[in-house]
């Protein structure tokens, strides 16, 4: 087979046809994909010529893209029609401008590709046949390298460890790319023969955040396992220099390292450690050693004067300022780890060894990895320099444990971070064996004592830095509304989602239609209780369309032009209808006897606007229902007047459709014994409409022609289902667009002005949150003096704040087929957030004051909304705007905004340690 291989790959291109070329590199990927191990090597290519070149060799179907599966499922198409053959293999979209094989810097990639997206991974060998086709390049070659937990699964490393090499006490630097799989000792060897040193003279240090953090002796551990992390300085330490003689431990080193913080790259366009571009503000890399005249040795040199006036320094100032690439809609993530990157209490425990707490067995965590990924981006992203980075690593982490959110779809940054927060809990949990606690109930107990206990029991199973910095207490009280059983509980909380609405009701709109023909549908926009049920709906819309005594409502969701639910039961919770939801209500007589519901469902053909072809009858509009009784026999005749009279409010004026026209339209004339109000014999004729029964077997009855029959609804069915077929003749006569537009429970339009010009406290907000009201049906408790299932009323109470307090704002609101966002300004307190009267614990004097220092910000609509970022640099003092890569100070007052999602608190020390209760 390979021999076979070696003689075709001599062949010209230009001898073979597309589909000789498809079937010989199929060929070869078939080959390349059996024998795929560590270290083979795979080439990049980019996706557009990828493209191209699929749709040459596969002319059938030219829309087939390589889409990341296996290599033999992208080459069994045959050929249409011919396409130009591709040119030669075109890179350059991959790599930065000005950049090639000759320069000395070697090609870098940009930071932000995404495979599938932008490029395509060849074996070699499939590489090698297209380039001796179609020549081009650059060539970009990584390797295949062992990941996972096991260290069994093959990835390509596409972006290898960039590191920054620091010559001391000389001061020369160089930029490498090295895999991290690759052993320190190899790294050793290279950064020898870069600056030209003898092996024995040399020393290597993880310089990580410009400091000493340890020195790099176990030659054959690897890069990965030394975690060393992207774009960070390695410090080479030349140990017999000509001023001193010392080793890796002396106090010499010190002198040096003190050196060593003024050795500053100049200020210029292109950032040795791979900086901001001033022209383009792109990142870039070069490998590149800088010349003498560059290296800063001199310890006296003024700091300040190596960074110039303009711009974002790369290295020398306070860590904090690194933005994060956005890798296609990533903002949601993006947003919410700068957020819990500049958590002061985060910041410091990661950026120390906290690889002990790690519990690689806890089996509700993700077996340390996502405390690792993270911890290995918090590093970076506080590490001096302010090349914004790409998140990819983590974002990988991310989706292999919450696949949610993988792909490049926009996501709820607050559900990323409550996922956060727990993961990192469970991976970081101090508790390796979880003790099995029951808890009881309060019985009359104090409150604080019980309080104490389910804290107790708490910490005895969970206990981590996320605990400590994050996670609360409240006091949870249900009583039931039957026995008045009292049940309170202490919960731990990491968030509160606190509600925008401070209104204890809700308004909903209801079209009501008339069964008797008396009148046109009409909409009524109603109030009721938030909490409420359906009794109430149908006793504000009775009061709202003047119901007589002798009618009543009955109440139906519509959905898809058709009758989804009789909502009959009074007690149905107003939950259950969402804001999108389409309601309609029918006035019908009260009786006694029995009756069945008669739907009224209309349909109508529909023209394909490019064919001009006429489709099927199809549902439209809004069904109609009327009484039918379930004594008698029902004529044909019966049904027609009943629905003649139903549809007669929509006659069209001047319209008469017992005229001649009319009877053609309508289908004939039927004598009518039923028509008039008061129950005399009009002997009236009126026309036959298009209606078809639905009877027992599913099977249509026309009732337009034939001679009069009489028709017994089925016994088993509440309803009898009639169909009404408007054809074109017949909407000339009658005007259906009263039943076309039925408005939703809730129509949401811009955001009036009325409703920026009222803005919603914080603290109103949180009064909402620990209102007392009813369980939601679908909620709830099961009462252990009752034995039986309740809806009981719930009280929410703070009890135990953390000293991060996490506050979501709910904004967005879901229904069945939508999410709404709620646009409602929130004036939040940045300083002076107090919380003391909140407090139902008594017992605990100290006031509780909180002061704001990050938030998550949300713009636009659900579908293509942004997120951004609001922190405080607590050391300067200063806000800023972080944008994924892009950075700006803001003033405090900018901070406050309709857009605001997520409020990150920290607790205020106080000099006042008690207050009074009534402080």
């Amino acid at each position: 087979m390979m021999a076979e291989l070696s003689m075709c790959s001599s062949t010209s291109s230009s001898e073979l046809t597309p589909e000789e070329e498809r079937i010989m590199i199929r060929d070869i990927a078939l080959a390349a994909e059996a024998n795929t191990k560590e270290g083979e090597t795979f080439y990049l290519i980019t996706q557009r010529w990828w493209q191209h070149w699929i749709q040459y060799v596969n002319q059938e179907q030219t829309n087939n893209a390589y889409d990341g599966s296996s290599f033999s499922e992208n080459y069994d198409l045959t050929n249409s029609s011919a396409l130009k053959r591709p040119s030669g293999i075109d890179n350059s979209d991959l790599i930065y401008d000005g950049m090639s094989e000759d320069s000395g810097a070697g090609v870098e990639i940009h930071d932000t590709l995404l495979e599938g997206r932008d490029y395509v991974l060849l074996p070699q060998e499939v590489w090698k046949q297209l380039f001796t086709w179609y020549g081009g390049g650059p060539t970009l070659a990584r390797k295949a390298i062992c990941s996972g937990l096991s260290q069994t699964e093959l990835a390509v490393e596409v972006y290898p460890l960039r590191l920054q090499l620091l010559v001391m006490p000389k001061g020369d630097r160089s930029t490498i790319r090295i895999s991290k799989k690759e052993t320190i000792g190899q790294l050793h060897k290279k950064a020898c023969e870069i600056f030209d040193l003898q092996s024995d003279q040399v020393c290597i240090w993880d310089y990580y955040g410009r400091r000493k953090h340890a020195l790099m002796n176990d030659l054959d551990k690897t890069l990965d396992d030394a975690n060393i992390q992207m774009d960070q300085d390695i410090l080479v330490e030349v140990l017999n220099n000509v001023n001193s003689t010392s080793s890796a431990q002396d106090n010499g080193s010190a002198q040096r390292e003190a050196n060593s913080a003024l050795v500053e790259p100049s200020k210029s366009s292109l950032s040795i450690a791979g900086g901001l571009s001033a022209s383009k503000g792109t990142s870039k890399s070069y490998n590149m050693e800088l010349s003498s005249s560059q290296n800063l040795t001199s310890p006296i040199r003024d700091v300040d004067n190596t960074f110039g006036t303009s711009g974002v320094s790369t290295r020398g100032s306070s860590g904090g300022l690194t933005g994060l690439l956005n890798l296609g809609n990533t903002c949601f993530m993006n947003s919410a780890i700068q957020c819990l990157v500049h958590t002061p209490e985060f910041a410091r425990y990661f950026r120390e060894d906290y690889h002990q707490e790690i519990n690689w067995q806890n089996p509700l965590g993700m077996v340390g990895e996502l405390a690792l990924a993270f911890g290995e981006l918090l590093r970076k992203l506080w590490a001096p320099g302010r090349t914004p980075i790409a998140p990819r690593p983590f974002k990988a982490k991310l989706a292999r444990f919450a696949p949610q959110f993988s792909g490049h779809n926009q996501h709820d940054s607050q559900e990323l971070l409550a996922f956060l927060l727990d993961g990192l809990h469970e991976d970081l949990n101090r508790v390796k064996h979880k003790p099995y606690i029951k808890s009881r109930d309060a019985d009359g107990r104090p409150d604080e004592e019980v309080a104490d206990e389910y804290w107790a029991n708490h910490i005895a199973r969970n206990d981590s830095i996320i605990v400590d910095v994050c996670q609360g207490q409240y006091k949870s009280t249900l009583v039931c509304p039957v026995c008045n059983k009292v049940s309170v509980t202490f919960d731990p909380f990491m968030y509160l989602s606190l509600p925008l609405q401070s209104t204890t009701t809700r308004t909903m709109t209801v079209t009501v239609f008339t069964c008797d023909g008396t009148a046109l549908p009409s909409a009524f926009t109603v109030t009721v209780p938030k909490q409420g049920r359906c009794r109430d709906l149908i006793q504000a819309l009775s009061n709202a369309c003047s119901l007589k005594h002798t009618e009543r409502l009955l109440l139906v969701e519509i959905r898809n032009h058709l009758i989804q639910r009789f909502l009959e039961d009074p007690l149905i919770s107003l939950s259950t209808v969402k804001d999108d939801d389409h309601l309609a209500a029918y006035k019908i007589p009260k009786t006694n006897k029995k009756t069945k519901y008669l739907q009224l469902i209309h349909r109508r053909r529909e023209q394909n606007s490019e064919s001009q072809t006429i489709s099927g009858w199809k549902p439209y509009g809004t069904p109609m229902v009327s009484l039918i009784s379930c004594d008698d026999a029902v004529t044909r005749g019966d049904i027609q007047v009943m629905v003649y009279r139903m549809l007669s409010p929509l006659l069209r004026k001047g319209s008469n459709c017992s005229d001649t026209n009319s009877g053609e339209a309508c289908g004939g004339t039927i004598s009518s014994n039923s028509l008039n109000k008061d129950g005399t014999d009009s002997k009236a004729s009126i026309p036959k409409l298009p209606l078809q029964l639905v009877d027992d077997t599913n099977g249509c009855i026309d009732l337009s022609m034939g001679e009069e029959k009489v028709v017994k609804p089925s016994t088993s069915s509440p309803t009898v289902l009639v169909y009404v077929d408007w054809s074109q003749k017949l909407l000339e006569k009658y005007d259906t667009q009263p039943l076309e537009n039925l408005p939703e429970v809730l129509k949401y339009g811009p955001v009036t002005k009325k409703a920026r010009s009222e803005p919603l406290s914080l603290y109103t907000c949180l009064e909402a949150f620990l209102r007392e009201e009813p369980l939601v049906p679908e909620d709830m408790w099961y009462c252990p003096q009752c034995k039986e299932r309740r809806q009981a009323s719930k009280k929410l109470d703070l009890w135990r704040l953390p000293e991060v307090l996490v506050i979501h704002l709910k904004r967005f609101s879901y229904s069945r087929s939508m999410k709404h966002k709620l646009e409602t300004f929130v004036n939040f307190p940045i300083h002076d957030f107090d919380l003391t009267n909140y407090i139902a614990n008594k017992n605990n004097s100290r006031r509780q004051l909180y002061e704001l220092y990050a938030l998550t910000n949300h713009y636009g609509s659900m579908g293509s909304g942004h997120y951004t970022a609001h922190i405080k640099l607590i050391e300067e003092n200063r806000w800023f705007n972080f944008d994924d890569s892009h950075i700006s100070p803001i003033s405090e007052d900018e901070v406050n905004t309709a857009a605001a999602y997520v409020l990150f608190y920290r607790r205020v020390k106080t000099n006042d340690a008690t207050v009074s209760n009534g402080a």
